[in-house]
This record gives structure tokens, C-alpha cells and sequence, in this order.
């Protein structure tokens, strides 16, 4: 993207990495890449700033300290901190299984180019065959990991890929309290990748026309951006939801230590690896 606030596809790498993992294991039962630190985020925009470099300007760039964040898409839902300083991720899903009704929790621990994982069972009663690991972090060796989109990456802050998809904006208006509105036109590369391609392909000449209403808090950084799907032949409408609150005072992320920590079993590794 032109103003590196992000690159396309963080929160739907992780999704697609968890949903994927919780599928391949649970055996029972869908960002990318996070931007860089170059973009422009609650900063404070110029009076002749248009609406659009005016939300732009509002996407977290990595000053603001560490926030949490939550993130939706057409499968899944992941919610975490990212912490600049530590240049790190804490991030987790939960999906319940439809049929079984047991819930698989998983969860990455992403500082720099270490990584841990952490996968619990609940509502497993008088259920057999699912995956017995140990109830810690799980310390991964990268290199051990044959495909790299199996796992997260710390690349930059802006996990739910504000900044492709403002930037896709045809028209910005700006409203009152701090609201945005407008059309995005997800045909647009960097912004296909973070909604979904397979999705985006599937809107046809729609995908042009998609409605966004954003919302920046009081400190002048971006606090929510909603992308309205509309239904597209046997799929539903639905919305790509984008949520960063707890700007500098979120919890710090570190390493786990002790007892909260091990290696990753072999186990572990076939999991993410299919």
C-alpha cells in the first residue's frame, strides 16, 4: 500500500492458521502478513486534509504503545494485544464445535521471531480421540515449520488491515462524533487479500460498491472500521469488523517463563503442518 500503514491479509492469515489448525486436530469439527510501523496513525490531520487522509491518519502506526484489538471476518472471530515496543502479538480464537459442542481455544504468542502456542479443550466431556498437550506455551522452532503461513509473523501494528482497505476507498465522508462513511472498492488488491480474495471474487461488479463506516475515539486513533458484505449467491451478508481500543494501556506482552513455558512436542507440529 502507498502510505504503509499495512499489508493485506493479517487478521485472515491468522484466522486461516487457526481454523485450519483447529479443523486438522480436533478431528471432530477460516494480518497475513501485519503492516509496517511507517504508517501515519494518530497523528494529528492538517486542516486541509480530505476526509480520507484524515481516517488514514488515524490507523496505528506503532506510537500509540501497546492496544488490544478484535477482528471478524466471514469464519472467524480472533481478539489480542499488539505491542510495538516488544514487537510483539498475543493472539487467540475460539470456535466451537457444531456438532460435539466441546470449544477449541488456540492461541499465538508472536515477540519478534520467537513464537508459542497454546491450544485448550473445554466442554470435552465424554468425548475421546481429540489431542492431549500440555497445558502451557508451547515454544515453536521456525524451522521446523515447512510452510511459513502456518504461523503468524509480527510485520507491524495494524493486524486488522485498516490501512489497505481505507485506502481502497472511493469516496470518505466525514460525519459527526468522529464517524466515517463511505465506499470501498475491494477489487483492489491489498484490499481483496485482507477481506478475502475467494470472497471478494465472489461479490462480481458488487465488490466495487462496498459500504464502510469507521469510527476514530478521542485520542485521534482509529477505534473501529466496518465493512458491510453484501450476500452473494448461497452466502449471506455479513461484515468484516475491525476493532482497536486501550491505546498505551494495554498489557505488555513478554516471554513466558518457567513453568508457563516448554519446548513444542512433535505433536504440536503436526498439527500446524496438516
Amino acid at each position: 500500500m502507498t502510505n504503509g500503514t499495512g499489508r493485506a491479509g493479517t487478521v485472515r492469515r491468522g484466522a486461516g492458521t487457526l481454523a485450519a489448525v483447529l479443523t486438522a486436530t480436533t478431528l471432530l469439527a477460516g494480518c497475513g502478513a501485519i503492516g509496517t510501523d511507517s504508517g501515519a496513525g494518530g497523528t494529528t490531520s492538517s486542516p486541509t486534509a480530505t476526509p480520507k487522509q484524515s481516517l488514514l491518519a488515524a490507523v496505528p502506526d506503532g506510537s500509540e504503545g501497546a492496544f488490544r484489538f478484535s477482528g471478524k471476518d466471514a469464519t472467524s472471530d480472533l481478539s489480542g494485544v499488539v505491542d510495538p515496543e516488544a514487537k510483539g502479538i498475543d493472539l487467540t480464537a475460539a470456535v466451537k464445535d457444531p456438532e460435539h459442542g466441546f470449544t477449541t481455544r488456540m492461541s499465538f504468542l508472536v515477540l519478534q521471531e520467537r513464537i508459542w502456542m497454546k491450544v485448550k479443550f473445554t466442554g470435552t466431556e465424554g468425548l475421546t480421540g481429540l489431542p492431549k498437550l500440555p497445558n502451557r506455551w508451547m515454544e515453536l522452532d521456525r524451522a521446523r515449520l515447512t510452510d511459513p503461513d502456518t504461523t503468524p509473523t509480527y510485520e507491524g501494528v495494524d493486524i486488522g488491515n485498516a490501512g489497505p482497505i481505507i485506502e481502497a476507498a472511493t469516496t470518505v465522508e466525514e460525519k459527526s462524533d468522529r464517524t466515517y462513511a463511505g465506499v470501498v472498492d475491494l477489487t483492489r488488491s491489498e484490499a481483496a487479500e485482507a477481506v478475502g480474495e475467494e470472497e471478494v471474487a465472489a461479490l462480481g461488479e458488487a465488490a466495487r460498491q462496498v459500504p464502510f463506516t469507521a469510527v476514530v475515539g478521542p485520542d485521534g486513533n482509529l477505534a473501529s472500521l466496518t465493512l458491510d458484505m453484501p450476500a452473494a449467491g448461497k452466502a449471506k451478508a455479513w461484515a468484516y469488523v475491525v476493532k482497536y481500543v486501550d491505546y498505551g494501556s494495554a498489557p505488555k506482552l513478554a516471554a513466558p517463563s518457567g513453568n508457563a513455558a516448554q519446548p513444542a512436542p512433535k505433536l504440536a507440529y503436526e498439527m500446524l503442518m496438516g
